[in-house]
C-alpha cells in the first residue's frame, strides 16, 4: 500500500517525498508497525505496487527498517538507494543491506 505517493508531503516533518513510499500490510517491522517500503523506479504517484525487495535500509539508532522495492528486473547500488531516501534518511544512522546476516 503507497500511503506517501511521490510528491505527498510528510506529516509532521513537511519535506516532499520524491519517491512512492508505503507499507506491507500485516508484515511487522522491528518496531512493530507494518513495514514501510520506499519503492523506487517509478516517476508518478502510485497507489499500489508489486515489485521485489532488493535492499533494506537499517537504522542502528531506531528499530524502523525499510523495504526498498523496485520493478522486477530493476536494481540500485547502495550508493543509488541511499541517495535517493536521503531525504528522509538523513535524519538516521542508515545502512543498506542486501542479505540476511
Amino acid at each position: 500500500t503507497i500511503d506517501r505517493p511521490l510528491g505527498s508531503k510528510h506529516p509532521e516533518a513537511g519535506f516532499i517525498y520524491p519517491v512512492n513510499y508505503g507499507f506491507l500490510l500485516n508484515v511487522p517491522a522491528p518496531d512493530g508497525e507494518d513495514i514501510d517500503a520506499y519503492v523506487l523506479g517509478f516517476f508518478k504517484p502510485l497507489e499500489t505496487f508489486t515489485g521485489r525487495c532488493i535492499a533494506v535500509i537499517q537504522r542502528s539508532d531506531d528499530d524502523d527498517d525499510k523495504l526498498i522495492v523496485a520493478p522486477v528486473g530493476k536494481d540500485y547500488s547502495d550508493e543509488q538507494i541511499l541517495a535517493l531516501t536521503e531525504f528522509q534518511e538523513r535524519f538516521f544512522e542508515s545502512s543498506v543491506t542486501r542479505e540476511v546476516i
